[in-house]
């Protein structure tokens, strides 16, 4: 359900500020960023946090990667609103939107490496099911990825997990295409801050 306080309950200025994003970009603010501004020292700043630094921060994985985690962890939790925002920012990071399509589609037969496809399955098995064990991470290892990644990987999860079940939840807009490529630029030049 759609509460309408994402259409209405914020201060002057980040309504103004809301209004500057639609001029200069030609979009709406998506709902995602109106979530983070509303109530910012209950969820929005420690959101933007967690989210900047599992999706931006130091990692051995690509910002390309770290985005095609977040759509694969969305595919699987079938977020319209997620799979849409961020298949269109791993396809902008990728220059590749067909590789992300095709890893959405089938991640076995995706022509990505072997540390990346047994990271996103390890993910998907996350998602899922709420639990993996320790041959789950041993498999992953053993195709090259190392325990930093693993946790890395984990952490993108994570914080796409919440961020679907609240897009869900909250009745995220599904934006256009145009939309979602505006945002994937925007994401991909000034990350979740």
């Amino acid at each position: 359900m759609r509460p309408d306080i994402l259409n209405h309950g914020y201060r002057p200025g980040t309504k103004l500020l809301f209004r500057a994003v639609r001029l200069f970009s030609g979009q709406p603010l998506p709902d995602a960023a109106k979530l983070v501004f509303y109530r910012p020292d209950f969820y929005g700043a420690r959101a933007k946090a967690f989210t900047h630094a599992a999706m931006r921060g130091p990692s051995e994985w690509s910002v390309a990667d770290r985005e095609l985690m977040a759509a694969y962890v969305s595919k699987v939790n079938a977020s319209a609103f997620c799979i849409g925002a961020h298949s269109a920012t791993a396809g902008q990071a990728y220059a590749d939107d067909a590789k992300v399509r095709a890893v959405l589609d089938d991640p076995e037969s995706a022509p990505i490496g072997a540390g990346l496809r047994e990271t996103l399955l390890l993910l998907g098995a996350v998602t899922r099911d709420g639990e993996i064990s320790a041959d789950d991470v041993r498999k992953v290892l053993s195709a090259g990825v190392s325990p930093q990644q693993v946790e890395d990987a984990l952490a993108v999860c994570a914080a796409f997990n919440t961020t679907n079940r609240l897009a869900d939840a909250f009745g995220f807009d599904v934006l256009s295409p145009e939309g979602f490529g505006a945002g994937a630029k925007y994401l991909l030049k000034r990350g979740y801050r």
